[in-house]
């Protein structure tokens, strides 16, 4: 197809009906080909510079009070800049991000944001990064740190081992006196823990931040994984809403913050608690906010119940204080972002994985969201490795209180309370 045929499909839907349910046939572009389809037509070119426009400065309620503006949002929204995504990590994705918050900044809702990104599909290579770090640990006799030893396979690892090199000089001060005056450059460590987990491959770099622990010394070693005296950690918590705005200025913090509350929402139908029980789409879209202005990580070294949160709190939240508890808790209280670290540490995907029960989160309510997907597969039985000797929670049956199900084999057996406590 040329680019006058794209053209004429674009604005058809236009010339038919200014409506907003003309949209749905077209197949979603790249959003750099989008603004290009768009610019060689002159009414979705003009209204596309006055969209530009009117988002220089102004929020979005601002925005949306400006006639002029919700003239060119009503063309906008039947060109393929409406439907357009992102790849992650594509080349010139910030211009393409920025094209996308373009249409998008004034027709989302104010909680939750529609991710920019294509749908994700669960990799070999993430299958296969999942059951190295579940193997890192495959002598129960011995002494167990999987996050040191997934350091060790770090460092065999030429591009793994140059990289976390680089990261620990950019987030370490170079000399004590330094560290009294300035303890880091926050901004450069950010930028060295984006090119970390962008560059190295995931086999090497998720055992690092996903690794299962047994006791503190392992989970303060994960903790330490994103250096967080630097990248995370600062004297004052700031308020999650006025460090949810800051990363709404930027379209990349944008972007990959709408991507975790899509990707990891609590979805109590599935099976794993996740969005199509993708846990890849949540583990990744979680990676995806390191090194940004809401970077998350383990508030503590505790092996037993990890608790993920970004550093702030809801002091001085005023009016707001429920809206920012609820902004919190989709990281502190988030069943299936616990489920899917749990799952990866183990050695397991979302075919075979430990599931834990949500103690107090709320599962959010959010429209209009479309998570990512997952690409059914055949699990071999020799991917599951028992741990511990103990049984492991699996989705080969629907969990119930007081019920121990253990998989041998991909065989599932169901214990009673009695029956679990006379096989201790």
């Amino acid at each position: 197809i040329n680019i006058i045929d794209e053209v004429v499909l674009s604005m058809a839907s236009h010339s038919a009906s200014s409506g907003l349910g003309t949209h749905g046939w077209r197949t979603p572009m790249d959003c750099l080909r989008a603004s290009e389809v768009c610019n060689q037509n002159s009414q979705c070119s003009s209204r596309f510079r006055i969209m530009r426009q009117c988002l220089v400065g102004r929020d979005r309620t601002t925005m949306l009070a400006n006639r002029e503006c919700q003239a060119a949002l009503e063309v906008l929204q039947d060109s393929p800049l409406y439907d357009c995504r992102c790849k992650r990590g594509m080349k010139r994705e910030l211009q393409c991000l920025q094209s996308y918050w373009s249409i998008h900044m004034g027709l989302n809702e104010e909680l939750y944001e529609t991710s920019p990104y294509e749908p994700m599909h669960l990799s070999d290579e993430f299958r296969l990064a999942s059951i190295i770090s579940g193997n890192l640990c495959s002598d129960t006799g011995k002494p167990c740190n999987p996050c040191l030893d997934a350091a060790k396979a770090c460092n065999l690892n030429d591009t793994c081992k140059k990289q976390r090199t680089a990261l620990m000089a950019t987030c370490s001060p170079a000399t004590p006196i330094q560290q009294a005056q300035e303890p880091c450059n926050r901004k450069r460590c950010h930028r060295g823990l984006r090119q970390f987990f962008d560059r190295v491959q995931t086999e090497f770099s998720y055992p690092l931040l996903f690794c299962s622990c047994r006791d503190k010394a392992c989970a303060e070693r994960r903790r330490q994984t994103i250096m967080p005296a630097c990248s995370f950690e600062e004297k004052t918590k700031s308020n999650c809403l006025e460090l949810r705005r800051a990363c709404r200025s930027d379209p990349l913090c944008r972007s990959r913050l709408a991507d975790f509350h899509m990707n990891c929402q609590t979805t109590p139908h599935s099976i794993t608690i996740c969005p199509n029980d993708n846990y890849r789409g949540c583990l990744v879209s979680y990676v995806g906010l390191i090194g940004s202005d809401v970077t998350p990580n383990y508030v503590d070294a505790s092996q037993t119940n990890i608790t993920i949160s970004p550093w702030c709190g809801c002091r001085g939240s005023g009016n707001h204080e429920a809206e920012c508890e609820a902004f919190l808790r989709d990281f502190r209280e988030n069943t299936c972002l616990r489920n899917a670290i749990q799952a990866f540490g183990y050695g397991t995907d979302a075919g075979l994985v430990p599931i834990t029960e949500s103690q107090s989160a709320v599962p959010s309510v959010r429209t209009n969201l479309q998570p990512a997907i997952i690409t059914k597969h055949v699990i071999n039985s020799n991917d599951v490795k028992q741990i511990d000797r103990a049984c492991v929670f699996s989705t080969c049956a629907n969990l119930q209180v007081g019920l121990k199900i253990c998989c041998r084999s991909l065989h599932c057996v169901i214990l009673l309370p009695s029956e679990s406590k006379a096989k201790k």
